[in-house]
């Protein structure tokens, strides 16, 4: 069972980690919330397809 998903530089996202508890867990939120990036993050630590738009490019601070 996937207890918790540590993501970084992922898309959008630069640094979360997700805990997940027994039993039934549910991903709500408003659109644009990033639900999908999670769930494609997902898919990918299971072994699925990965793209070049994954990786997420250096972002300039001033």
């Amino acid at each position: 069972m996937l207890q918790s998903l540590y993501i970084k530089n992922f898309a959008l996202i630069d640094d979360v980690e997700v805990s997940f508890g027994g039993g039934l867990n549910i991903v709500t939120g408003e659109t644009g919330s990033g639900k999908s990036m999670l769930i494609d993050a997902v898919q990918l630590a299971l072994g699925g397809r990965a793209s070049a738009d994954y990786i997420r490019s250096a972002v300039t601070r001033q």
